[in-house]
């Protein structure tokens, strides 16, 4: 590692613990393998902290956002135990710095994917059941100013997620063909389907199982994937209330604490 990345993971490590945004690391680094430098250097003092690595989020799955930012993959970060938020249960404010929701396949796994070529079956046979999702990405750049280094290094700008809890057997879904709609208390605030996800969530999958396994550090049983957004991301509010339902695997909810209201003076209270 050099200088440029201690100083990028610094930076990235700072926002996360002052709660303020940052300015984009790609003035410290300039290509993808760097950021997944910095990304790692991140992970592994979360790791020393004592942290519980769950699994994997996978990002740039839609083709519109991929020619955005001018790449022609996915990219992926890290999931930690302390990011998993239970269905329903209020997400405090600043939890998330700048959060936007999406709604996802999450596959939970039972075996290990150590191929170095995975298919789809493959995915398959290792997958215990899938569960609905809500990702609640985040940004430690400020203003969300970033490009594909920026956002690879701040672990795929990650935050939180909710799964779902009604597990379902992927012989008993078509990811391809499932439909997804976010309600924001009642009215419709995105809708997609499983295609938009690389064609398919398993296909994401496919492809951050080969990833992992090139970089030495395969998924194994018990992972949860986050296999990709399924339609357009959400910006969120406090005091907002999400729901997705994806066909065939049912709903969660993400629910946002209010702002806190500011404390009054003693001069107000008279």
């Amino acid at each position: 590692m050099t200088e440029r990345h201690q100083a990028a993971a610094a930076r990235l490590l700072e926002a996360y613990a002052s709660g303020r945004p940052c300015e984009p690391v790609r003035d410290l680094i300039d290509s993808v393998h760097d950021a997944y430098a910095v990304q790692n250097l991140v992970t592994e003092r979360w790791l020393a902290q004592g942290r519980r690595l769950t699994g994997r989020k996978i990002g740039l799955t839609s083709k519109a956002v991929q020619r955005q930012l001018g790449v022609d993959s996915p990219d992926f970060g890290m999931l930690f135990a302390d990011m998993a938020v239970p269905d329903g249960e209020e997400i405090p404010v600043g939890a998330v710095l700048q959060p936007r929701a999406e709604a996802e396949v999450a596959l939970v796994l039972d075996r290990d994917l150590t191929h170095e070529r995975h298919t789809v079956a493959d995915i398959i046979r290792a997958t215990a059941f899938a569960l609905p999702a809500i990702e609640i990405v985040g940004s430690r750049i400020r203003d969300w100013d970033i490009t594909l280094i920026d956002t690879v290094a701040d672990n795929a700008s990650s935050g939180m997620y909710v799964l779902g809890t009604r597990p379902v057997s992927l012989r008993d879904v078509d990811l391809r063909m499932a439909g997804m709609v976010i309600e924001r208390r009642g009215d419709q605030v995105s809708s997609g389907i499983g295609a938009a996800c690389l064609g398919n969530p398993l296909h994401a999958a496919v492809w951050l199982a080969d990833t992992l396994v090139r970089l030495g550090r395969p998924l194994q049983a018990g992972d949860t994937v986050l296999t990709g957004a399924l339609g357009p991301v959400v910006p969120v509010a406090p005091g907002d209330v999400l729901e997705a339902r994806i066909d065939g695997l049912g709903d969660v909810r993400a629910a946002f604490a209010a702002e806190k209201p500011a404390e009054k003076s003693a001069e107000e209270e008279v």
